[in-house]
């Protein structure tokens, strides 16, 4: 049990910190100013800032899970300079989470590949691009099935569910590991992607809406959207995560 915890903490905070740092490099390059980069879940105690880069405070949060960045002070919840960015800076930042994600996947499974099939560097490149294409289009059927109702939330994992394969992939070698680290990068760049309020897919969805608009949507409104979303993501999570408890118990 121990080890599945430990793995299912390092893997998600890695994944998650992939993610977030493609998001931090895509704005310095906007040059939207970033104000915190931290490890650990975001509403959690920040408990030591552990160094400064320019505007940016990397930290450590309490609860060691995954990692955010912040747009906005702690009290300036406006994120002026992001919000004023272009369409293009502002496409490009929020997507970036996700395309880091893929390309980390990619990366992973190239070793994979290489060592537990033999395969040459070529033939594991292109294994590779293979098992991101075909995760993705998995992985997109099974979420347009669940929203569609062809398929129902048993097909999802939450916490435990993810703990309890992060411990099996830890137990069966390295090459799961890293596999099953891959896999779980890939969901999340899909899953965030999606239009879906709170995510960066709903973000980029409002972003689309104010470019036909031709007007802005204001911070306010983003701020309500966003906590909507909030609230019905940790719903779905609790659901997901007391399902997979019930199996496992079963």
């Amino acid at each position: 049990m121990f080890i599945a915890i430990l793995s299912f903490i390092l893997v998600l905070s890695l994944v998650v910190l992939v993610h977030e740092l493609g998001h931090f490099l895509a704005a310095r390059r906007a040059g939207v100013p970033v104000y915190e980069f931290s490890i650990g879940f975001p509403f959690s105690p920040r408990i030591a800032t552990l160094f400064r880069s320019r505007e940016t405070e990397f930290t450590l949060r309490a609860l060691p899970l995954g990692g955010f960045v912040s747009f906005s002070h702690e009290n300036d919840e406006e994120a002026e300079k992001l919000f004023g960015a272009s369409p293009a800076s502002r496409a490009l930042i929020l997507s970036s989470g996700s395309l880091f994600n893929m390309v980390f996947a990619f990366l992973l499974f190239v070793p994979v590949f290489m060592a537990g099939e033999g395969l040459s560097l070529f033939s594991a490149i292109v294994s590779s691009t293979q098992m991101v294409w075909i995760v993705m289009a998995e992985t997109a059927h099974l979420f347009i099935n669940l929203f569609s109702g062809q398929a129902g939330m048993e097909n999802l994992s939450g916490p435990v569910g993810i703990a309890a394969l992060a411990g099996k992939a830890a137990s069966g070698g390295w090459a799961d590991l890293v596999l099953f680290t891959g896999f779980l990068s890939l969901s999340l760049g899909i899953m965030n992607m999606l239009p879906f309020p709170g995510l960066d897919g709903g973000q980029l969805f409002m972003l689309f809406i104010e470019t036909i608009r031709n007007k802005p949507v204001s911070v306010r409104t983003h701020q309500i959207i966003n906590l909507a979303g909030i609230m019905l993501f940790i719903m779905i999570s609790l659901f997901v995560t007391w399902h997979d408890i019930t199996k496992l118990v079963s």
